[in-house]
């Protein structure tokens, strides 16, 4: 029989989407470790040369906000893979008051490799879907992904805002 309570059906669904996010989230943090194990760089740096890689230049701010990070923590990721020589500081083209972090050459090649490498496991993992399955679980992660975001200020770094 089926529940009447449409409260106690959202909150049911809510702990299965809880948990259900749980291992996705732990299964995708694993297989993205062994993907990067081969590279110098940690899963952060990965995600940062990723988000580096796909969205082009970046103010500190905007570095934070894409990773969901405080700006000093983004900072010092930032710090690590300048070290490295994946990313350089530079003068923002626009506002002098602001330094733009951006990719280097080898940046842009680790970026590209590391991308590669995930989207070769990500193609695997959809191999056991129909199209159709494929496109609909695509379409509700990126819906649930975009209602997660909007509860997040990322202007000034990351801000939890609910």
């Amino acid at each position: 029989m089926e529940s009447s309570d449409p409260e106690s059906d959202l909150r049911t669904d809510a702990l299965d989407l809880q948990e259900a996010l749980t291992d996705l989230v732990r299964a995708y943090q694993f297989r993205d470790r062994d993907a990067i194990c081969c590279y110098d760089v940690t899963l952060a740096q990965s995600q940062a040369l990723e988000r580096l890689g796909r969205h082009g230049p970046m103010t500190l701010n905007e570095f934070a906000g894409a990773l969901y990070l405080e700006k000093s923590s983004a900072s010092r990721l930032a710090d690590g893979l300048e070290r490295k020589g994946y990313v350089t500081r530079r003068q923002h083209p626009d506002d002098a008051r602001y330094i733009q972090i951006e990719l280097t050459k080898p940046g842009r090649a680790l970026a590209q490799k590391l991308l590669d490498d995930l989207v070769d496991g990500r193609s695997e993992m959809l191999l056991e879907l129909t199209s159709s399955e494929r496109r609909t679980v695509i379409r509700s992660i990126e819906r649930l992904a975009s209602i997660a975001a909007s509860g997040v200020d990322t202007s000034r770094g990351c801000q939890v805002l609910r």
